[in-house]
């Protein structure tokens, strides 16, 4: 288990282009810094990083992290044995509305964000976010040790957020909400899980949900010691199910916009960060992630 931390560069102040529609060359600097960086910065490396990342690309260069670029089935996680001993989740960026003091606003300081239902806005926000119903558990593994299963890491804690069912985050594109974000304290099996909804797909991404792991509560709530920052992508044919119903219209054209291999984060690989779901549009889905640090 290491110690890695991230930062984005500041999106302004929504002044058109909107930071959805920037693209690569708003997050590549952040992106640049992940645990790979090393080999993206030979000439030959970084021109084939940002081949992968165009959007009118549509392969990957899986060379620069040596892992598959995806499981089966097309945007499906892979089994647990394929998950087991594979190496730590890739660092990502934390976008440009991470709410965690490096760009702007703060929300890990503020009491009442250690909570697991992030449907609604807490403190002096009010709201609640429409969507499908989400329910996702993360389960923070230390894999520094011997053995392929890893240790649990219990009393980790983990913060998570995601835009809404119409791409728009909290706190920065709803300045008078701070819904869909949220801190949980794992137990003893390293695990947390969030009550949410289905996010949005906005242009140019990948369905996913943005995390950061810290060592323990205190230091997720004072915005300390940040273990690691990455996304959980969500699959391909649940994504389709749930933008087909009423509110995600706009998701709908935009999935078909953008893959895993075009997507700025998960084009280089994505076996470690494709959640399992299971569930429908009427009952609501659940996800699941194994987060190895």
């Amino acid at each position: 288990m290491s110690n890695h931390s991230t930062a984005s560069g500041r999106p302004g102040e929504h002044e058109e282009p909107e930071p959805h529609d920037l693209g690569l060359s708003h997050d590549l600097p952040t992106l640049l810094n992940r645990r790979h960086a090393i080999g993206l910065l030979t000439a030959g490396g970084l021109v084939a990083a940002l081949a992968a990342c165009s959007p009118t690309t549509g392969a990957s260069d899986s060379s620069s992290t040596g892992a598959p670029t995806g499981g089966p089935g097309g945007g499906e996680a892979p089994d647990d044995t394929a998950e087991a001993g594979a190496g730590e989740i890739p660092e990502e960026t934390n976008g440009p509305y991470p709410a965690d003091g490096t760009n702007g606003p703060n929300i890990l300081t503020t009491t009442g964000v250690v909570r697991s239902d992030i449907t609604t806005s807490f403190g002096d926000s009010s709201g609640t976010a429409d969507g499908i119903p989400l329910t996702f558990s993360l389960t923070v593994v230390d894999v520094s040790g011997e053995g392929d299963a890893g240790t649990p890491v219990a009393g980790a804690a983990v913060y998570a957020w995601h835009c809404d069912r119409e791409g728009r985050y909290s706190m920065y594109d709803i300045t008078d909400q701070n819904y869909l974000r949220g801190v949980q304290e794992a137990d003893a099996d390293g695990k947390v899980t969030f009550t949410s909804i289905f996010p949005a797909c906005y242009p140019g991404r990948w369905p996913h949900i943005h995390f950061e792991v810290y060592p323990s509560l205190a230091d997720a709530t004072s915005a300390t010691n940040r273990m690691r920052t990455s996304q959980l992508a969500l699959p391909q044919a649940v994504s389709e199910a749930v933008y087909a119903t009423a509110g995600y219209e706009q998701s709908v054209a935009n999935l078909q916009g953008v893959s895993l291999d075009s997507d700025m984060v998960f084009s280089d690989g994505y076996a470690l960060q494709m959640a399992k779901t299971s569930g429908s549009v009427d009952q609501g889905y659940t996800a699941t992630l194994r987060v190895p640090v």
